[in-house]
């Protein structure tokens, strides 16, 4: 009886571990927030909502996110070691191996790749290649030039875009419109992310800042994407974008919301400091789940 007392509590203690280095080297939360995404792009693009397909789009989707960040850590491992935010992540701190890791992506790549092409092809083809922009040129591209967060940009735009095409089967100005907004979304949040993590990133030789610095230059691009953003979410309102539809009290709001941001983004051209930059991250990350909330019940109600 002694024994059993000692010895249960370390397996669950074993197995919360392994479940933790799971959701960390898949990256939960972005893992999450990709799958939400990518649902309210299949409520937009779906003519008939079928709860088997968005199981099998929200699985897919975490497998090919979490195998795309699994993928990366791998290549990353010994510049994660040099940073404070990521040298206790599962590989560098040696809780998990670089096999056990790679078989981890391998299988995750397999089954997103399966679940994604059981909806439609064109919606695995599209999975497969954020895995290989995400992996294959934007990780390389980070220790050398500040276009990474451009190349970077493309994969992270596809998830909004994916849920269209995996109710449709088809890609055109909706889609693409829906990828337009999350492209543009992602430089100013990104940019307020690498500029509260500058130091850090310099330690592992990260180029990540449009300007390599920390100044006006840096807010100004964060000012003119957050401007373009805020354009490419209103369009659907002028009719142009095909199924694709917004109303005009639906758009108001949209466009309230980007101010709310570029209020921020215009503070932090004014104090350049990391309080303003994480004040237009949070604001983004608001942003963001937002306008699909707004989209998907624009056309429900």
């Amino acid at each position: 009886m002694i024994m059993k007392t000692v010895v249960e509590p370390a397996k669950n203690t074993s197995w919360s571990m392994v479940f933790a280095d799971f959701k960390e080297i898949t990256k939960v939360r972005l893992a999450v927030s990709v799958v939400i995404s990518s649902i309210a792009g299949y409520l937009l693009g779906a003519f008939e909502v079928s709860f088997i397909s968005l199981l099998l789009l929200a699985f897919g989707g975490y497998c090919m996110v979490g195998a795309s960040n699994a993928f990366n850590q791998i290549i990353e491992k010994d510049l994660d070691a040099l940073m404070k935010r990521t040298k206790n992540r599962p590989i560098p701190s040696g809780r998990m191996s670089v096999n056990m890791a790679l078989v981890v992506a391998i299988i995750l790549t397999i089954l997103g790749v399966i679940s994604l092409y059981i909806l439609n092809p064109k919606t695995a083809m599209f999975g497969a290649i954020s895995i290989f922009l995400y992996t294959g040129i934007y990780t390389p591209l980070k220790t050398i030039t500040p276009l990474s967060v451009f190349v970077g940009a493309f994969p992270g735009a596809i998830p909004f875009m994916l849920g269209w095409v995996a109710a449709t089967n088809e890609f055109g100005i909706e889609p693409g419109t829906l990828f337009m907004i999350q492209f543009f979304w992602q430089f100013p949040h990104f940019w307020a992310l690498a500029w509260m993590l500058d130091e850090d990133y310099k330690k592992a030789g990260f180029k990540m800042l449009p300007t390599g610095k920390k100044d006006k230059g840096t807010a100004l691009q964060i000012i003119m994407y957050t401007i373009w953003m805020m354009v490419i979410s209103v369009v659907p309102v002028l009719g142009i974008t095909g199924r694709l539809q917004l109303s005009i009290p639906a758009a108001v709001i949209v466009f309230l919301m980007g101010t709310v941001m570029l209020f921020f983004a215009f503070k932090l051209y004014e104090k350049r400091d990391n309080v303003s930059a994480r004040k237009i991250m949070l604001a983004s990350v608001s942003y963001i789940m937002l306008i699909q909330l707004v989209y998907v019940l624009d056309k429900f109600i």
